[in-house]
């Protein structure tokens, strides 16, 4: 009795083989792609390490992001078509469509081109990298930190937390103003009112007492004289603490030599 049992268990379960073998094609993809990941970072950090003594730089950082991505999107790809390859119909489907090849390919690149164009776009951008991981960017008026290049978007990350997502063939085709890529360092600017008939230039002389500042005036109306005091932020997420740190100390220098201020970001 238990070997017909066997025999009935065996003869179940060779019913599902090809889902069994496809499920399993799957999790192995999906485990090969996470170790092969893991692996890239880790030398990633090796060689920075080795290297620098360090993170990785922007370039590296940039570059590899990318890199992964497209091994993991690729033994994924690879591992469902295996897995999809163990049915019959999916088969001689696919045998159909190979022999139609041109057809569909124009059909699916018509469709996908926004998308085609999108990945195309983030490898060119991870290549030549006019932008990279951690640089403050200006883009169509909105300016943040690049937090994130992936193979079709961009994640930018302005002042106030949000994200801005941008497709990167967009960015591809647009003038992007790069803040950091030659200096990590920012320029940081405050505006600083003061009533017109203040004595502006009593005023510059006690704000440039601070030897790390550089103040001017900016602009003179009806309604008062703007004055501009700026400095350098070592990084762009240094950039709102140094912004802070100037209003508050120009307001206290600008009061206590009797002037009357009202501070406008």
């Amino acid at each position: 009795m238990l070997g017909v049992d066997l025999l009935i268990a065996e003869s179940e379960l060779g019913g599902y083989r090809n889902e069994i073998v496809a499920l399993i094609t799957v999790l192995v993809a999906l485990a090969l792609a996470k170790t092969v990941d893991r692996t890239l970072v880790t030398r990633g950090r090796r060689l920075s390490t080795a290297m620098s003594g360090g993170e990785l730089s922007a370039v590296t950082d940039t570059r590899l992001r990318l890199v992964r991505r497209l091994v993991f999107a690729s033994i994924i790809v690879l591992g469902v078509a295996l897995a999809l390859s163990q049915f019959d119909a999916v088969r001689r489907t696919a045998t159909g469509v190979l022999a139609s090849s041109a057809v569909l390919g124009l059909v699916i690149g018509f469709a996908a081109r926004q998308t085609l164009a999108n990945i195309v776009a983030g490898i060119l951008l991870a290549v030549t990298q006019p932008i990279r991981i951690g640089d403050l960017v200006t883009f169509e008026g909105a300016t943040g930190t690049v937090e994130d290049i992936r193979l079709t978007y961009t994640y930018i990350r302005a002042d106030d937390g949000s994200r801005i997502v941008v497709p990167n063939e967009r960015l591809a085709q647009t003038t992007i103003e790069n803040h950091t890529i030659v200096d990590p360092r920012v320029h940081v600017e405050v505006s600083l009112w003061i009533p017109p008939e203040a004595d502006a230039a009593r005023a510059l002389a006690v704000l440039r007492e601070d030897p790390q500042l550089d103040a001017r005036i900016a602009d003179v109306d009806k309604d008062g004289v703007r004055l501009v005091a700026a400095t350098w932020a070592e990084s762009p997420a240094q950039r709102a603490p140094v912004a802070a740190g100037i209003r508050a100390s120009a307001l206290e220098r600008l009061r206590g030599a009797g002037s009357i201020l009202k501070v406008n970001s």
